[in-house]
């Protein structure tokens, strides 16, 4: 496997592809049959939602600095994370779209950089996040995650995240105005779609739904609507970001507490097959 900080490999055949599969990632985008994503951490993860149906793996950042021993949060090394973001694309035959939290750098250059990384690793999409950066900060990010795709060649889908909800930020009154214009900041520096996680209020996602120019991403989990409900209110991609590795790291829990405790083993009722999983790793 080619360093994944190093040119993509193959020549005009392989960049051929790879164009191929970021314009087959950006349309499945669409409110009329929005694109599910269970986020994987890990290979076998990834090689789950493969063979589930998805059409389209997502990773989640946190799962995957988890799974390496560092905490969510601009954090992790970029060099490890990228090296997670080959094995995945390496191993599945769809689209595969790196959460890379706010870039993985100091500054835009250094996102740009890490977005070379991330195409080189196989990746067509990335998801990147303002968090408590200043939006001319975070457009800033963007438009050099734009321009390093561009010097590719590769139309990636850059999925820009708004956390004014998530965190609460500014007052509640004014909170949806001041995500849509983040939202029309990050689309104008270069960003293919918006995702605004921690609202989940069909209300107001029709509303960010109607001002958003662009494909919307909504981040759910139990009481969300469905994914139907949410594309008929206008979004196009649903995810679950953390959610499923929050929830097998809680089946680690469980089982261990259960063992420890009762001496009993109930809690790994349901697993996989150990055959069944050794077998979709082979080959």
């Amino acid at each position: 496997m080619a360093s994944p900080t190093a040119p993509p490999s193959g020549g005009l055949t392989s960049m051929t592809a790879t164009t191929a599969t970021a314009t087959a990632f950006a349309a499945l985008h669409t409110p009329a049959a929005p694109l599910a994503l269970a986020n994987a951490w890990d290979v076998a993860s990834a090689r789950l939602v493969e063979a589930a149906g998805a059409r389209a793996v997502a990773t989640t950042s946190a799962g995957v600095a988890w799974s390496l021993g560092s905490p969510d949060g601009d954090a992790l090394a970029r060099d490890r994370a990228l090296d997670l973001v080959a094995r995945v694309a390496a191993a599945v035959s769809v689209p595969v779209t790196a959460d890379i939290e706010g870039g993985f750098a100091t500054d835009p250059a250094g996102v740009g950089e890490t977005v070379t990384g991330v195409l080189a690793a196989g990746a067509v999409g990335i998801n990147i996040e303002d968090g408590t950066r200043t939006p001319a900060d975070h457009a800033d990010r963007i438009a050099a995650a734009r321009a390093a795709a561009e010097a590719a060649g590769v139309p990636l889908f850059i999925n820009a995240r708004v956390d004014t909800y998530l965190f609460g930020l500014g007052e509640p009154h004014t909170r949806l105005d001041e995500t849509l214009a983040r939202a029309a900041a990050y689309l104008r520096a270069g960003a293919s779609g918006i995702f605004v996680p921690g609202v989940t209020d069909p209300a107001t996602i029709a509303e960010l739904a109607k001002g958003i120019d662009a494909p919307f991403n909504v981040l759910v989990g139990p009481g969300a609507p469905t994914v139907a409900e949410l594309g008929a209110l206008g979004a196009a991609r649903v995810s679950l970001g953390s959610g499923v590795a929050e929830a097998a790291y809680a089946v680690v829990r469980r089982a261990t507490e259960e063992l420890l405790t009762s001496g009993t083993y109930g809690t790994l009722s349901g697993s996989l097959p150990y055959g069944e999983l050794n077998a979709l790793l082979k080959g």
